[in-house]
């Protein structure tokens, strides 16, 4: 597996969240890879343990985000694209972190089998660029509904460039939950954030 870590909107490396790529072994008749290793995640990257393995599938243009959850059911999140294409953000909600308020976007797919770590303290989203794309990820804690929070996808305060003009005139699909979230400064206001 090799590991990279990423920069933000403002080219600020950013801690904590890192791209894993995995070796993939390919011939003619297809290709294996390892998608979780425990020791090598807990030896690499960080010691996690993920208690729940979800999976989506969404058509082109759709956005889900930007969630997460507040303490004491905060998730860490290992995010892979196992169909299709997705551009996928993490929006740093650490108050005391010197990347606060700032994001890191990339393209998942099932070309390039690479996976985001999205730690505790992120919200996290993703677009659909393809006609459909699934999307698998593992979590650190359970889904919980009132730790769970939703950050506007479009919040003008976040400025995340979503790649838009990759879907051919449709426009974004927004469930009315997150069409509903709320901006970064009503998060702020409120203590949605993480101190």
């Amino acid at each position: 597996m090799n590991i990279n870590r990423l920069k933000t909107n403002k080219g600020n490396l950013i801690d904590s969240i890192c791209i894993i790529k995995p070796k993939v072994f390919s011939d003619k008749r297809g290709f294996f890879y390892e998608s979780w290793n425990e020791l090598d995640f807990n030896t690499n990257i960080c010691k996690r343990n993920f208690c729940q393995d979800n999976h989506s599938k969404s058509c082109k243009g759709a956005i889900r985000g930007i969630h997460y959850q507040i303490p004491p059911f905060e998730q860490g999140k290992l995010v892979r694209c196992t169909r299709g294409s997705i551009f996928d953000i993490a929006v740093d909600l650490r108050k005391y972190s010197a990347t606060y308020k700032e994001w890191i976007g990339i393209e998942l797919n099932d070309i390039n089998n690479s996976q985001l770590w999205v730690p505790e303290g992120f919200g996290h989203g993703f677009l659909t660029l393809s006609e459909d794309a699934e999307v698998q990820y593992k979590v650190t804690k359970e889904w919980n509904k009132k730790s769970e929070k939703s950050i506007l996808w479009n919040d003008p305060d976040l400025k995340i460039a979503w790649p838009l003009n990759n879907l051919a005139k449709i426009k974004p699909i927004i469930s009315t939950k997150d069409s509903k979230g709320m901006k970064i400064r009503e998060a702020e206001k409120f203590g949605f954030v993480f101190e």
